[in-house]
């Protein structure tokens, strides 16, 4: 069987395997994808696309307008098909929804794109209130957000 793994049930498998559980922790995707999708900002109309990076490399598109499953256990369903098929496609439609897409990121964002990336652990601390009126109509903001127990972000591809 093939599953997604998660430190909360697959835990003693794991730490066999030496593995660092929170290298598996799908739950914090899911609650950040649910939080920006359910987000006055997304709501408005204002996100496009959120793209995920995970551990292995694997890098993938989810577009604002799909509708995220309100069960964990639904969401790793999900985040499984669109791994093993690269793609999750509306049916009624034939747009893709979900799809791997090749690296880096920066190749699919937009033009005029402006990085932000997001650290609580960052040196320089801005108020996104003060921060973001002050960009021009013509620009893209792209945020980086770190979804992960602990790490920082890739500083690569932010401005």
């Amino acid at each position: 069987t093939v599953k997604i793994l998660n430190s909360d049930e697959d835990a003693n498998f794991l730490l066999k395997q030496k593995k660092n559980l929170d290298d598996f922790r799908p739950d914090i995707l899911y609650r950040t994808v649910l939080a920006i999708f359910d987000s006055p900002v997304c709501k408005a109309g204002l996100v496009q696309a959120i793209y995920v990076k995970v551990n292995s490399g694997v890098l993938f598109e989810i577009k604002s307008h799909v509708r995220i499953p309100r069960t964990i256990k639904r969401f790793n369903g999900l985040m499984l098909d669109l791994l093993q098929k690269s793609s999750i496609v509306a049916k009624d439609t034939g747009e893709k929804l979900l799809r791997v897409i090749e690296q880096p990121v920066t190749r699919h964002l937009p033009p005029n794109s402006r990085v932000i990336g997001l650290s609580y652990g960052s040196k320089k601390v801005v108020n996104l209130n003060d921060f973001v009126p002050d960009i021009s109509n013509d620009v893209n903001l792209v945020f980086v957000v770190g979804a992960m127990p602990q790490g920082i972000i890739d500083k690569l591809y932010t401005d």
